[in-house]
């Protein structure tokens, strides 16, 4: 088992496995301890192989579920400075944390992560690549602006999860209060299905194995829409990429490298 899998992906809550032949971490811990665990059994894989936490930011659908993960089972969290402080504000308590600087790539076990700014309404938002047993891996969702660092950085991924939170048209025909609207289109807001699209026929490359499209919106998007818009843009350029969907309520489809 090596590569990742979404655990959940969206408002109500996110959280990813990564797996080496060494490592277990998730990406961010937005869902219930107790969903984490049943979501990871699902997999063959118990809350006691997971060797970190690693944090994009600290809104509640990324650490929901730390208050048990974190303190109860003392998994440790790797997080950025801004990060840890705003987790022990909203925990009342300090976990065991490793910090990292944001643009400086570090290595935990086996992997070799790069964390990257991007442009979220949090203090220091981050999404990161993964360089693993000869595979490149790039996470980026909560992500308003794709801006020229996050396009550099997700080159030459192998695998890729981005976001593609919303259709445009629909946040402006939705029931969502005005000051919601002006938040997710803004640049630090979330990443539209043409933005991703865009994004993605700037960056695919032949060796591109997996996107999954992430963070989609209950209300402001739907997975045919994503993918059909997002693909139309690709057609448009003569791109060839597998897409899937990473699912808010379900375990969705795993990318193992080993299988790819």
């Amino acid at each position: 088992m090596k590569g990742y899998c979404p655990l959940a992906s969206g408002s109500k809550g996110n959280c990813l496995l990564f797996a080496s032949s060494q490592t277990k971490i998730l990406i961010d811990a937005g869902i219930s301890a107790r969903m984490t665990e049943q979501r990871l059994a699902t997999l063959g894989i118990t809350l006691g192989e997971i060797d970190a936490i690693l944090l994009t930011h600290e809104h509640g659908d990324h650490i929901a579920g730390l208050k048990v993960l974190a303190l109860k089972y003392g998994i440790p969290l790797l997080a950025n400075h801004e990060t840890a402080k705003g987790v022990v504000d909203a925990l009342h308590d300090c976990p065991k944390f490793k910090i990292f600087t944001t643009g400086e790539t570090f290595e935990f076990r086996d992997l070799e992560i790069h964390p990257f700014s991007i442009q979220h309404d949090t203090p220091d938002p981050v999404a990161f690549t993964i360089r693993s047993e000869g595979y490149k891996y790039g996470f980026c969702t909560d992500i308003g602006f794709a801006t020229s660092q996050v396009e550099s950085c997700l080159r030459d991924c192998d695998f890729l999860v981005l976001e593609a939170n919303h259709q445009i048209s629909m946040v402006h025909s939705s029931h969502r209060p005005y000051v919601y609207k002006q938040r997710v289109l803004s640049r630090s807001g979330h990443l539209s299905n043409e933005e991703a699209g865009t994004l993605l026929s700037k960056i695919a490359h032949p060796g591109l194995k997996q996107v999954h499209l992430a963070h989609l919106s209950s209300e402001c998007n739907h997975p045919d829409t994503a993918l059909g818009v997002i693909q139309d843009i690709l057609d448009r350029y003569g791109i060839d990429l597998n897409l899937a969907i990473a699912f808010q309520d379900r375990v969705s489809d795993p990318a193992w490298a080993s299988t790819a």
